[in-house]
C-alpha cells in the first residue's frame, strides 16, 4: 500500500457513507404532489433592518405587498392527517426598487417544518411559511 492511498482511504469511507445517506434524506422530503390542497396560508414576514415582522394569511391566488417586496400565494398544501403534520406553499417573490425593474427574487416550493430548505435569498427581507389554513 503506498502512502497515497493510505491518505485517501479516510475519504473513501466518508464518501460511502454520505452515499448511504443521502436515499434517506432524499425520501424524507415530502412531495406536494401527494399533499391535500388548501386554499390558504399563514406567513410571516421579516425587515432585517428594522427587526419588524409581520404574520398575515394569503388566500391561494392574492399578492401581497411587503415594503418593497409582492408576495403571491400559488398553492397550499398540507399531508393528510395521518402523516407527519407538514405545510408547503408555492410562493413568488418579486422585489420592486425604485427606479428600477422589478425581480423576481424567489418563486418556489416553501416548507413549513424547514425553512432552510428552500429559503429565499435576500439581504434585507426574509418570508417563511407557518402553515396552511382551512
Amino acid at each position: 500500500m503506498t502512502r497515497l492511498s493510505r491518505c485517501f482511504r479516510p475519504a473513501a469511507r466518508l464518501m460511502g457513507a454520505a452515499a448511504v445517506l443521502v436515499p434517506l434524506a432524499v425520501q424524507a422530503a415530502p412531495v406536494p404532489s401527494q399533499m391535500m390542497e388548501r386554499p390558504a396560508a399563514k406567513l410571516q414576514w421579516l425587515d432585517k433592518v428594522t427587526a419588524r415582522t409581520s404574520t398575515f394569511t394569503m388566500k391561494v391566488g392574492e399578492t401581497k405587498a411587503m415594503s418593497s417586496l409582492r408576495i403571491t400565494l400559488r398553492a397550499c398544501r398540507e399531508n393528510p392527517p395521518i402523516e407527519t403534520p407538514e405545510s408547503a406553499a408555492f410562493l413568488e417573490v418579486t422585489e420592486i426598487k425604485p427606479g428600477e425593474q422589478a425581480e423576481q427574487v424567489f418563486s418556489g416550493w416553501m416548507f413549513a417544518s424547514s425553512p432552510a430548505l428552500s429559503a429565499m435569498e435576500n439581504p434585507i427581507y426574509d418570508v417563511w411559511v407557518l402553515g396552511c389554513e382551512q
